[in-house]
């Protein structure tokens, strides 16, 4: 792949929105997008990024998405720099092809389509799977557990995902998780002693 590879391929499927920063930088600019496309000094690597997301809103999600970078993530990579959460791809630029090319930049726009939202609803189901257990362990009914998820919010015990601007986005998703989730989940056999 050759730099005016990276300006047709971008120019072709931004137009406009696309520039040249210098022989070695592009940039794609629209009201949902930034993209930034930059080689090396010494031009034989090529990193494309964009911008996902301010870092205080990725943060209760740290730990799902290392797991996504290790087990769903395709090409491209999420990381953290300038207070961002940023998907980020590297290749070296002889090697890479035109397909790779357009399939990274389709990948880096879904993530960032996405932002956190599928992490949100990760860590939302293992929580309400946790609770289910703890909740079936002690007898209570779903009822009984949605009444104290919801002392716990209006307690603050839950501040965390209140702090982050996901507070009542999180209670309404618990609730739904707990209903879906109840019959499935069972505490794991006791082991009789006696």
């Amino acid at each position: 792949m050759t730099p005016q590879d990276i300006t047709t391929t971008l120019s072709n499927r931004f137009g406009d929105a696309c520039t040249a920063k210098a022989p070695e930088s592009w940039q794609v600019e629209t009201s949902e997008l930034r993209l930034l496309v930059l080689l090396s000094a010494d031009t034989t690597w090529l990193r494309v990024l964009v911008p996902i997301v301010p870092l205080t809103e990725a943060q209760p999600f740290l730990g799902e998405i290392l797991a996504a970078n290790f087990d769903q993530t395709q090409m491209a990579r999420y990381a953290t720099y300038e207070n961002a959460l940023w998907g980020v791809f590297q290749h070296d630029l002889t090697s890479l092809t035109l397909g790779q090319f357009s399939a990274t930049i389709d990948q880096l726009l879904t993530m960032k389509q996405a932002g956190v939202e599928p992490f949100f609803n990760t860590l939302i189901e293992a929580r309400v799977r946790q609770i289910i257990q703890a909740a079936k362990l002690q007898g209570q009914s779903l009822e009984a557990t949605m009444q104290t998820i919801d002392r716990f919010y209006s307690e603050g015990m839950m501040g965390d995902m209140q702090d982050s601007g996901y507070g009542n986005r999180a209670l309404a998703a618990w609730q739904r998780q707990l209903e879906r989730l109840w019959p499935q989940v069972n505490p794991p056999e006791v082991a009789d002693n006696t």
